[in-house]
């Protein structure tokens, strides 16, 4: 008798002591998210009391030598680029969506929809360095000034970038609503096309505007792909072909030798990035509240989504207005289809030229041969590129697995502390990745006395990964049937031994989709690790060392100008990576989609 009370005392203080580091974890991002903008404010108040903020923002004129320091070029910069980049990926990728989803053939469809997603996961200064060596000669054939750099050259990069994204999502959205409201609407004498463009597309409009609006945080945060063919000079461009700077570039550019006033400027310039992403948190948290949005990931498209629903539910045939004509829906429809071809095959060509030009120069002496500063190799990068996963995985999984369980098997679904928990998360995932370099070089490598380091650059990855780990496994959780716990508690399981012994093992495959996402995203990453592992040729010698992975070793190699066949081989290597991540990605969400 004793011991069965013994054992529930145990078990009750067991499953207290879990509860509350669940909360732990659960308000981590909340915490992440309040000491970025308090640390980036603080430093930044320097510069606003040296020039004020009005001065500082509005300022024509940014030259630190005579102490000017005013962003409002970058601020149009970042403005011009986000809004073309978005027109022309927005658009290639909305038309690209509708023909996967809508016209496609199922065997094509199935096809396309994996090549989108490989193309998601390419790393950004994958797309630039094909932009700087295969876009920028092209244009400047073509311009009337003679260059090739400029705004045309970076809308284009950022477009191809953000493609894939809005393409996916946006099929998400459109195949959502298909399967509600396609049949109605031939039986109201609609053709397929009319059906599609006249009610589908518009019952799906909200959802379609989210996708958009997602592909200009992204490229309102990049950096690296933008400053390899942007040309870099802080002025207001005049036309397509003007040299420019965004916000992100002038923090990249000068922040390596920046000191005093000067690094309060451009920590002050991600300050106000920080605001130009607040507010495209802001318009897609009214998307939430009100119309259709939802947070997509891979795992989702195997999950039924409750808000898509009830928004479903809410729209009316009375709402639309059939008076999309034969002649129209057939000429968007081709619109459709040669915006798939085009979008796809630059896609492709991206992949298989890089892959052609890259390959043949992969070798023993490139991948092992000692690196220093006459010779660089990739073997530090082999080495620093791994350390930095094992680290950053290890810290980050727990973290984030234990925060979704608490969202899910702990909070109440109205709750106002979880809703504000979730918007903190989706917030941390907005975050330019050079605004997290910035954080971490701060406070990791700063404040914490580590230096650039390569556990100062894994704990910044942290950070990074964590909203991705949180959201899928979040999702996978929900997915589960309740029927599963409430017969283990019933048989006498604790809650702690029932979420460790049951939810978490048939979550496992959607916990391994969050995990593979969250290498690529870490063997991807350049601009948040330059400024806080560093950018060196060594070899590192232990954890608390600078280290190089491999984007920043190929950022290096195009940097130096006489590496172009080793820029070429670190790509392919890059792509071979995301190529396989996206197999093995595939793999596991069809097993996921056979057991749920």
């Amino acid at each position: 008798m004793n011991s069965n009370i013994n054992k529930h005392i145990i078990n009750e203080i067991l499953d207290n002591t879990m509860k509350y580091i669940f909360f732990i974890c659960s308000i981590f991002s909340v915490i992440v998210v309040f000491s970025i903008c308090i640390f980036i404010f603080i430093y930044s108040i320097p510069i606003f009391k040296e020039v004020g903020f009005l001065n500082f923002v509005f300022g024509m004129n940014w030259s630190p030598s005579s102490k000017s320091f005013g962003i409002f070029p970058m601020i149009v910069g970042s403005v011009y680029i986000t809004i073309l980049s978005t027109i022309l990926g927005g658009g290639f990728g909305f038309f690209t969506a509708v023909y996967i989803s809508m016209f496609a053939p199922l065997k094509l469809k199935a096809i396309l929809s994996q090549v989108i997603d490989l193309l998601a996961g390419i790393p950004s200064i994958v797309y630039g360095f094909f932009g700087m060596v295969i876009l920028v000669p092209f244009l400047k054939n073509i311009s009337p000034n003679n260059i090739g750099e400029g705004v045309l050259a970076g809308s284009i990069i950022l477009a191809v970038m953000i493609l894939p994204t809005i393409t996916s999502i946006t099929k998400y959205n459109l195949e959502a609503v298909y399967k509600y409201y396609y049949d109605g609407a031939i039986a109201l004498g609609n053709t397929h096309s009319q059906a599609i463009f006249g009610v589908i597309v518009k019952a799906a409009k909200s959802g379609i505007f989210s996708a958009i609006v997602l592909g200009m945080g992204r490229a309102i945060g990049e950096t690296m792909a933008v400053m390899m063919v942007a040309g870099n000079a802080p002025f207001i461009p005049k036309d397509l072909f003007s040299y420019f700077r965004t916000m992100t570039i002038n923090i990249a550019l000068e922040m390596g030798y920046a000191t005093g006033i000067h690094r309060s400027a451009l920590i002050a310039t991600a300050f106000v990035l920080l605001i130009f992403i607040l507010m495209i948190n802001i318009i897609l948290s009214l998307l939430k509240r009100n119309n259709l949005y939802f947070s997509f990931s891979l795992s989702s498209l195997f999950n039924k989504n409750k808000e898509l629903r009830n928004d479903i539910n809410n729209f009316s045939f009375k709402n639309i207005k059939m008076q999309v004509s034969t002649v129209k829906a057939d000429i968007l429809k081709y619109i459709s289809i040669i915006a798939s071809i085009i979008a796809t095959l630059f896609l492709v060509f991206i992949v298989v030229f890089i892959l052609v030009r890259g390959l043949p120069h992969i070798n023993f002496n490139l991948l092992f041969e000692k690196s220093d500063n006459s010779h660089m190799t990739l073997l530090p990068a082999i080495v620093s590129t791994a350390m930095i996963l094992f680290m950053s995985l290890i810290i980050a999984i727990p973290l984030g697995v234990f925060a979704a369980i608490y969202l899910v098997e702990y909070s109440k679904s109205k709750s106002k502390l979880i809703s504000v928990i979730r918007i903190f998360t989706d917030s941390l995932s907005g975050i330019p990745s050079i605004v997290f370099g910035l954080f971490g070089m701060l406070v990791f490598s700063n404040l914490f006395g580590i230096g650039r380091s390569i556990l100062a650059g894994s704990l910044t990855l942290v950070l990074i990964i964590l909203p991705s780990i949180i959201r899928q496994t979040e999702e996978t959780l929900l997915s589960i049937p309740s029927s599963l716990r409430e017969g283990s508690l019933a048989l006498g399981a604790s809650k702690v031994r029932t979420i460790f012994k049951i939810v978490l093992p048939c979550g496992f495959s959607g916990i391994m989709t969050s995990v593979i996402l969250s290498i690529g995203r870490i063997v991807g990453e350049s601009a948040a690790l330059i400024y806080t592992a560093g950018a060196v040729r060594y070899m590192p010698r232990g954890y608390l060392s600078s280290g190089s992975t491999f984007s920043v070793m190929m950022w290096m190699f195009s940097s130096e100008g006489l590496y172009i066949n080793q820029t070429f081989a670190t790509a392919s290597i890059l792509l071979t990576m995301v190529i396989f991540l996206n197999a093995l990605l595939f793999f596991v969400n069809t097993k996921l989609k056979r057991d749920y």
